[in-house]
Order: structure tokens, then sequence, then C-alpha cells
């Protein structure tokens, strides 16, 4: 019976829930609508990937950007936090965080965890997808073993798409997935990552999780093919704004076969979310320089660049950072914060029992 349906699926036919192996025919991916956007998205995303390279420490973006796609990402879940809960949390030794915002920082844990995976291996494999799926849900039941996943409309309860069963299946269909994503062929990248996220999608591989980790996945591709060499972009807040067409045209693909519509939504989804973040960046760059003027003018005894850019990577901020980073006492790192607060460049709160110093204009920019 294996055998046979091995078969069948490098015939590219549809025995799993009508979910056919990748890849799909290059006609259905490659269209001329399709390869003209491909231009503008791929111009959009070279120039962020070489614009990054202004900031003075590539943590400033990669932290901020991570941060605001935990958020953006899990909000697609209906798990609501703030920046305000999400900084403080990783700040202060907290003692009580609310099940949210502990669920959010779960997401930043495994797409860290997935940047330093590719980084070192240069591959992404189903043990290593299985492994961040198990930081998001905290829970080690990994691949689906149990039939009856259905995934239903939000309002009606309908049934709207049935996900492959039978642990066999779903074996083989990661499989070719894993192979799929790592192998290197003449279809562009921004068009493989469309195909291979809506396959991600549609395996549906875990009980739990499987939007957030396919969302992972969508840059840890874009950094395996070096368009990117940071994950710095993330299409979390573009798919919230077009939420009813990211679903819609999942389902057009599965009922129409309708390849073209689906790339078309995620090529320009990396446009504007590259040009949005080019903006951030330039934004940042312009902060970070007006922030050392004024530090070196009104506070200098206090000035150094090493301590701006870490009150950069850090937007809330405290002493024990500094002590760290620097090798300074207690005392010393207080001083230079308390310092930096008296001329507006940051602003103390304190949480629990610590006090945490928070760059004000920097954290009000991220939130946009």
């Amino acid at each position: 019976m294996r055998k046979k349906a091995q078969i069948r699926n490098i015939n590219n036919e549809k025995p799993f829930n009508n979910l056919p192996l990748l890849p799909p025919s290059k006609e259905k991916i490659e269209t001329i609508k399709v390869l003209r956007q491909l231009v503008k998205s791929s111009v959009a995303l070279a120039e962020l990937k070489g614009l990054a390279k202004i900031l003075p420490n590539p943590n400033i973006l990669l932290n901020a950007v991570i941060l605001k796609e935990a958020s953006a990402s899990s909000e697609i879940e209906n798990v609501i936090t703030t920046q305000d809960k999400l900084y403080q949390a990783l700040s202060a030794k907290a003692t009580q965080v609310d099940s949210a915002t502990k669920e959010v920082l779960r997401y930043r844990e495994a797409m860290l965890y997935g940047f330093h995976f590719v980084q070192k291996k240069e591959f992404l494999n189903t043990n290593a997808i299985i492994e961040i799926q198990k930081i998001l849900e905290e829970n080690a039941a990994g691949i689906r073993k149990l039939p009856g996943t259905a995934l239903r409309n939000a309002a009606t309860g309908k049934v709207i798409y049935t996900p492959p069963d039978n642990i066999d299946n779903l074996t083989l269909l990661l499989k070719n997935f894993e192979k799929y994503v790592n192998e290197h062929d003449d279809i562009s990248p921004l068009i493989k990552m469309a195909v291979q996220h809506y396959q991600f999608e549609s395996i549906h591989p875990f009980y739990d999780g499987n939007g957030r980790t396919g969302r992972i996945i969508n840059i840890l591709y874009l950094i395996l093919n070096g368009l990117l060499e940071n994950p710095i972009l993330y299409l979390s807040a573009y798919i919230i704004d077009n939420k009813t067409d990211y679903y819609r045209l999942l389902q057009e693909i599965r009922i129409k076969d309708n390849w073209e519509d689906w790339v078309l939504y995620i090529l320009k989804g990396i446009e504007q979310t590259a040009n949005e973040t080019i903006v951030r960046v330039n934004e940042i760059s312009q902060l970070f320089i007006k922030t050392q003027e004024l530090v070196k003018k009104k506070a200098p005894k206090s000035y150094s660049k090493e301590l701006i850019e870490l009150l950069f990577e850090h937007p809330y901020c405290k002493t024990e950072y500094l002590t760290d980073r620097f090798g300074i006492s207690r005392i010393t790192a207080s001083k230079y914060l308390k310092e930096l607060e008296k001329i507006n460049v940051l602003e103390s709160k304190k949480a629990w029992k610590e006090t945490l110093y928070i760059n004000t204009k920097l954290f009000n920019l991220l939130k946009k």
C-alpha cells in the first residue's frame, strides 16, 4: 500500500485529502503577472538587506522586529498582548507575567532558535521544525498521529478544509516539503516561499501552532537563500491587514488550483513589508544619530557610542545590562542611566522590584 501511494504522488496526483506533493507546475506559479511583481518585491528586499547594514549594531533592528512580529503573529491566533508588557517581561525579573505575554515571548524564542539553526546548519529539516513548534507550544506532542483534524470557519463552524491524516502520509509529505525547501532550482526563492508556505499550512502537521510555525519558516527560508542576513522581515502585520484574502486564497488553491493570486498576494506582502521596514530602519538610524548628538552635548561624561547602542538594542534598559556589557559597577551604571534620564533620553519606570529605563522615543517609533 505504501509503495502504491508513493508511485501515485510521484505522478503528482492527489491521494492525501487532495494535497499533491511539491512542486506545482511552473506555468501555474511563473505567470506574467507574477514575474512582474517579482521584480518589485526583489528590489525592495534587496534594498532592505543593504540598508540594514547602516545601523551600528544589527541587534538593534533584530530585537525590535522580532518582538513586533511575535506580537503580530500571535494576534492572528487571537493571542493579544502589548509591546510594553513584552519589553517589560523581557527586561524585569518578573514573577507574574500573563499567559498571553508568555506565549508571545515563546514565539521570539522559537524564532531565534530557528535563526541560529539555519545559520549553523545552512538547511532546515523536519526535526528543526518540530523543535520550533515544541518551543512555541511548550509541549512535545510532535507530528499529528490521531485522525479527526479539521479547519473550520470561525464564525459558522463549517469545515472548510480537512488536512491529511495518517502518520505515513504526513511523513511522506513532510519529506517532500523538506526537499523542496532545501533544494536550489531555477524558480525564484520568493515564489518558492509562497509555495512552501501554502504547502506547510495545508499539511498542517501539528495539533497546534501550525500558523505561527509556518510564518517562522517563511523568514528562515529567506535567510537560507541569502535574501536576508537576519530575520528582520515578517508578513504577520500584512496578513492581519489582509486576513480575509489570506484564508480565501489558500482555499482557492485547494478548490480552483489558483496559484497565481496566492503567489501575487505573498509577493506584494514582501514588497510592502520590506518598504515599511526600510522606513523604520531610516527612522531608527536618524534617531540614533540625534541621540548621540544630544548626549554628547548635554551629558558628555556619560557618552559613549557603545552605551547608545545598548540603549537602542534594549529599549527597556537596566543597570544590569551596563554592568554585564561594560564591566562597570552598579553605582556607575546607575549614574549613567540617571544622567540620561535628566536630559530626557530615558524615562524610568518601576517594574516589580527593579527600575527600568525606557528609551521612549525609540519605543514609540517601534510601536508604529
